[in-house]
């Protein structure tokens, strides 16, 4: 539970957003989908176990959760420190009577494109309430993390890295795939990641991995494949961390050789530049031209803001013009695809911004691992 003060803090920043905006209230949505229900814990301390939840938050007076009426018993209502609570039929027309009652004309949206239900938004949409999406400005709000969220990602990373070298641990060639995560699942479940964890998988065969994901399963793995575990998982309060790092113990292919000797300065290149001040799509260039000095291409965005919700706002993209500042925390993912988009690449570090330069939070160093290291010898 965050302290009085820190929660003050959010509220505060969250205020001074919807104050520029012109908002009468805000409602902050979110849903079991893995990644989905870090703002209405970060709102209101509750903890979403199944179907949805809003947190309706008026600029002036004490917010109110909102659940639907069939998830009056779900999930632990004595933990949030948010007390006051509804379970209308309905919350779309719950919400749309209050917004008449309080004389609202601009309510904000966190989640309306993504995580708000259909039943809701037509009720809220039919009336003259204006419902003005506010993703970008409650993420803005939340960005730059405290002294308490700072803690509370370093100890999501301690739960990743111990969950790797499990997994590194029960890496070997005559294994399923699923049967090489388990051991990792154990870890992170045990140490308070609860259900807040999205662990998939690029891989392949010859030392080369295909260019698409997919869930760990029952495909026998031989010793030239080569296995891309993601690692996305929350500590106990809930803040996101990734991480990446290839396995292999064969030979990797020639061109995936090829992308393995770029990743090195393309993590360093963005790294030096994850300083305040510096524009996120300066970090994007410079991992993106680093592999295109290369002949490669990347497949998605470089990275991404990440705190509570996996994926917040600002990305690492060539068109986020957004000026870093110290105490954000980015995840770091460059996924690197041939000309054919069909053999990848990949991997994933978190990172905290830093005044001159960003500091890396999972002290791995980038290889092909083949199972047989330890946190003592993998440095070497």
């Amino acid at each position: 539970m965050p302290s009085q003060k820190e929660i003050d803090r959010r509220y505060k920043n969250v205020r001074s957003q919807m104050e520029k905006a012109g908002l009468d209230a805000l409602l902050v949505c979110g849903n079991q989908y893995a990644g989905f229900e870090g703002a209405v814990l970060y709102m209101s301390g509750f903890e979403i176990v199944h179907r949805y939840v809003y947190v309706l938050f008026p600029l002036e007076g004490e917010p109110t959760l909102v659940f639907p009426r069939e998830a009056r018993w779900i999930g632990d209502k004595a933990k949030p420190w948010v007390k006051d609570h509804v379970w209308p039929e309905v919350p779309g027309q719950w919400l749309r009577d209050i917004a008449i009652e309080r004389k609202w004309k601009r309510l904000g949206v966190y989640g309306m494109n993504f995580v708000m239900a259909v039943r809701d938004y037509r009720e809220l949409s039919s009336g003259s309430l204006e419902l003005v999406p506010f993703d970008t400005e409650f993420d803005m709000a939340r960005a730059v993390k405290s002294a308490e969220e700072l803690a509370e990602v370093r100890d999501a990373m301690d739960i990743i890295i111990d969950g790797f070298w499990a997994l590194v641990g029960a890496y070997a060639p005559g294994k399923t795939e699923a049967e090489i995560m388990a051991p990792a699942v154990e870890r992170f479940f045990a140490r308070g990641a609860g259900p807040r964890m999205m662990n998939i998988l690029l891989s392949g065969t010859h030392g080369e991995a295909e260019a698409f994901f997919k869930v760990p399963g029952q495909r026998v793995v031989g010793a030239n494949d080569l296995l891309l575990y993601s690692l996305e998982v929350t500590g106990a309060g809930g803040y996101w961390v990734e991480f990446s790092r290839p396995l292999l113990q064969g030979k990797p292919s020639a061109i995936t050789q090829k992308m393995a000797d770029a990743y090195p300065a393309a993590l360093e290149a963005a790294r030096k530049l994850m300083r305040a001040g510096e524009l996120a799509s300066n970090v994007h260039r410079a991992v993106a031209d680093t592999f295109t000095k290369h002949g490669f291409a990347l497949g998605h965005l470089s990275g991404h803001s990440i705190g509570t919700t996996m994926l917040e706002y600002p990305a690492i993209g060539a068109k986020s013009e957004v000026a870093l500042e110290e105490n954000m925390i980015f995840s770091l993912h460059p996924q690197v695809v041939d000309r054919d988009g069909k053999v990848c690449l990949y991997t994933q570090d978190t990172y905290r911004i830093g005044k001159m330069e960003g500091e890396c939070l999972a002290d791995v160093p980038w290889r092909f691992f083949a199972g047989q290291e330890t946190p003592q010898t993998a440095a070497r």
